[in-house]
């Protein structure tokens, strides 16, 4: 059987710790926390062996925490995702880069995905950022509600970190 190789990354502040997961053919899993478990659910749909080991998009991540990397160049494996969930993840990964952020009704609209569905659009791209099973790396901490910061999977807490660490929010405004 083929394996998913994952490793805990320890992150600062708030985040504490990242469980990130490549298969062979790419990044496919960032968990919040050390999460093994969440690890074997994902090898298992998969089909994969999960065994734990280093991987280039762990150092990766590390080095983003560390604020040596604003881009991530390691492969994604998109097979966690689908129909429009990937389209509209593979829009964000692409279309808003490191310290910039989007609404959520602007990704729904640069996606293609939602077109006509108006405000339904917003809260389905909501719903999408939390369902994202590569945070951090497709960076969903930078889609932000039209008057705010929104909601965020792992936390408000972390997400005014990630986006204090990318230069969007001032360090002291939280």
């Amino acid at each position: 059987m083929t394996r998913l190789s994952w490793s805990v990354v320890p992150a600062p502040g708030p985040l504490g710790a990242l469980t990130v997961g490549s298969s062979p053919t790419g990044l496919c899993l960032v968990t919040w926390g050390a999460d093994p478990e969440r690890v074997g659910v994902a090898a298992a749909r998969l089909e994969l062996e999960p065994v734990e080991g280093p991987s280039a998009a762990a150092e990766q991540v590390a080095e983003y925490l560390a604020g040596e990397r604003r881009r991530f160049d390691v492969p994604l494996d998109w097979r966690l995702t689908h129909g429009t969930q990937r389209t509209v993840l593979q829009t964000l990964f692409r279309a808003v880069p490191f310290g910039s952020t989007t609404t959520y009704a602007e990704l729904a609209d640069a996606s293609g995905a939602y077109e006509g569905h108006g405000y339904t659009a917003a809260r389905g791209v909501g719903s999408i950022m939390g369902s994202n099973p590569i945070p951090v790396v497709v960076p969903c901490h930078r889609v932000m509600a039209a008057g705010g910061l929104g909601g965020f999977g792992g936390g408000l807490p972390t997400k005014e970190w990630l986006l204090a660490h990318e230069g969007v929010l001032a360090p002291t405004l939280f």
